[in-house]
């Protein structure tokens, strides 16, 4: 049951479904079919971000969860997990509803939710970031794919400030996330690819006009953060798919890799769309079982110490196995 400071919270913090809808922030997106499935994303983060606010306890944020279709439903984690890291910030960084969360029933939506936490840090003074990211020792992924939550942060400045972050290609300052300071502009950029797929509404000729506007060295990581939206949420029929491989040229194996993520992700889930299994063929010629096993296969052997994180190893190694000048790309 919603708490008197539970709803006060909601009605501060959580934005409008017209204000997150693609008309409200006046994206060049044409509507249409692809663009309700796409929009129907930010509102079941939303609806998510609303009960997280409002819930006493981990069992009923649980059960509300799992209410939300199938498709939809890593969305809303992504929503409650910003609405506790909200939370257990406001506590003095001595919340514990992230990590219950996190180490609970979130567990299947690991990638979602790390991305939740980077929407909240996007709401958050960065003094308290330190603290956003709880300690899931134990937990798949942890702390490599944590890495996301600054890919949600980029996401969420794109999303929500596209003028200055994708008009302007304003880049934020560099944070030591991991310490890492030198990647963090990085992650941010393939989040900010993720969210070119909304503002274009997956239309693979704008989608790629926008990456191509971008200065150059900049380019592989959107194309990346690309693959990973038009994999792990659709949008777009699978003609378009392959016309955006080949816009994609020499960033291919970015595409490529973006799709591989959100396979794993999707695998990892226990829930598999369809519009996941054509895309990751399209992007990178293989299954989505198989693409689940490849991201699990080439971190197998953990990660040398180096100049790089090991998000950005991964990464690299799932790339390894889609060379840019192949036709055809098989695991």
């Amino acid at each position: 049951m919603p708490t008197v400071f539970g709803s006060l919270r909601r009605l501060l913090l959580t934005p409008s479904f017209r204000s997150i809808s693609f008309a409200g922030r006046a994206f060049p997106a044409v509507p249409g079919d692809g663009t309700r499935r796409l929009e129907a994303i930010p509102q079941a983060v939303v609806v998510g971000f609303e009960w997280g606010m409002d819930v006493r306890e981990l069992w009923e944020i649980e059960r509300r969860l799992e209410l939300v279709e199938p498709e939809l439903r890593g969305f809303a984690y992504e929503g409650a997990t910003m609405a506790f890291t909200v939370r257990d910030s406001m506590a003095g960084g001595r919340g514990r509803r992230t990590r219950d969360l996190l180490r609970g029933p979130g567990v299947p939506h690991t990638f979602l939710t790390y991305i939740g936490i980077g929407f909240a840090m996007a709401r958050l003074p960065r003094p308290l970031w330190r603290k956003v990211l709880p300690d899931l020792t134990g937990t798949p992924y942890y702390p490599t794919m944590s890495w996301l939550a600054v890919d949600g942060y980029g996401f969420d400045r794109a999303y929500f400030d596209t003028e200055k972050v994708v008009a302007k290609q304003h880049r934020p300052a560099a944070y030591p996330w991991l310490g890492h300071p030198e990647y963090f502009s990085r992650a941010v950029d393939q989040g900010v690819g993720r969210a070119l797929w909304f503002i274009h509404g997956g239309r693979p000729v704008d989608v790629a006009a926008s990456v191509g506007a971008f200065a150059a060295p900049r380019r592989a990581d959107l194309w990346s953060g690309v693959g990973l939206a038009a994999t792990f949420a659709g949008g777009c029929a699978g003609e378009d798919l392959r016309a955006m491989r080949q816009r994609a040229g020499e960033h291919r194996p970015h595409l490529a890799q973006g799709a591989v993520f959100a396979a794993k992700a999707r695998h990892f889930s226990g829930y598999v769309p369809e519009h996941t299994e054509m895309a990751v063929e399209v992007f990178a010629g293989t299954g989505v079982s198989a693409a689940a096993a490849l991201a699990d296969d080439v971190a197998a052997g953990g990660f040398a110490p180096g100049d790089e994180p090991d998000y950005e190893i991964w990464r690299a190694r799932v790339r390894d196995h889609f060379p840019a000048n192949s036709p055809i790309w098989t695991p």
